[in-house]
């Protein structure tokens, strides 16, 4: 069993920073790889911003979950995101469904360094 200590605490808060500072760039510099036009380029503002607010959201929720061992929730998450911007997906699909693969892939590998971490602290 896990303990909250001190090395714990700083543990998963430095995960969820990590994250919320990091997937942002890790997901547009993976979806300009694939498509090769920045991101400011193939979508406007007001989605660019939604998609951000709606990233962090998902990259906390998905830590959380990963964290709890709650892994059946993680299919929640796509679920809602893709029926909620069913239309958004219709209009340009690389950027949605691409960039909630590559949010919830990068999330869920934080997570997986963080637990084991959490298990496996060398301190």
């Amino acid at each position: 069993m896990i303990t909250f200590d001190w090395v714990n605490l700083a543990i998963v808060l430095s995960g969820y920073v990590l994250l919320l500072f990091t997937s942002g760039k890790i997901v547009n510099c993976v979806l300009y790889k694939v498509s090769h036009i920045p991101i400011a380029q193939k979508i406007g503002k007001e989605t660019r911003d939604t998609g951000f607010v709606i990233g962090k959201c998902e990259n906390l929720l998905i830590l959380t979950f990963m964290l709890l061992g709650a892994y059946t929730a993680l299919a929640l998450i796509f679920t809602a995101k893709t029926v909620i911007r069913k239309e958004d997906i219709h209009k340009n699909s690389l950027y949605f469904l691409a960039g909630t693969m590559v949010n919830l892939t990068y999330s869920v590998l934080i997570g997986i360094i963080v637990k084991i971490l959490l298990h496996n602290k060398p301190f």
